[in-house]
């Protein structure tokens, strides 16, 4: 039986969300260190994203020239499904870095948890709010 790109997309959905929880309430669990910091976790999505890829391209309608080809090429659900996996991995592998950093940088984890949040539904915002975030610390720290 061959899996849809609807049930795909439900299960990568599902999926990343232990990875989210980890980060989120135990970020210095050996589990969370281990499966989400190194970028593990994002890098079985990588494979997946690699397999739906490889399976599903017609290089003849693999061009991201125009938005125009853009959008025929994700008119393709598995297609579609791929870009969707692309930004989940991506997403956490941005999530990870921020736990990490800020760790690093001695920020306190509660301060983050929006962040992180931003950042698994509005990645490149989660992002930019960090940024901002670490820049204000750095300032700060700075100052005294």
């Amino acid at each position: 039986m061959m899996i849809t790109a609807e049930q795909l997309f439900e299960y990568a959905n599902l999926l990343i969300l232990p990875a989210w929880l980890m980060l989120i309430l135990a970020p210095q669990w050996r589990w969370t260190q281990s499966l989400v910091i190194t970028g593990n976790y994002s890098l079985a999505y990588a494979l997946l994203y690699l397999v739906i890829i490889s399976m599903n391209v017609e290089l003849e309608t693999f061009n991201f020239s125009t938005l125009q080809n853009v959008q025929l090429l994700f008119a393709n659900s598995h297609i579609l499904l791929a870009g969707w996996v692309h930004y989940l991995a991506f997403d956490l592998l941005i999530g990870a870095w921020i736990t990490k950093d800020a760790n690093e940088i001695k920020l306190n984890h509660l301060g983050i948890i929006p962040i992180l949040i931003f950042t698994l539904y509005l990645g490149p915002v989660g992002y930019l709010a960090y940024r901002v975030t670490k820049y204000f610390k750095l300032m700060k720290a700075e100052l005294r």
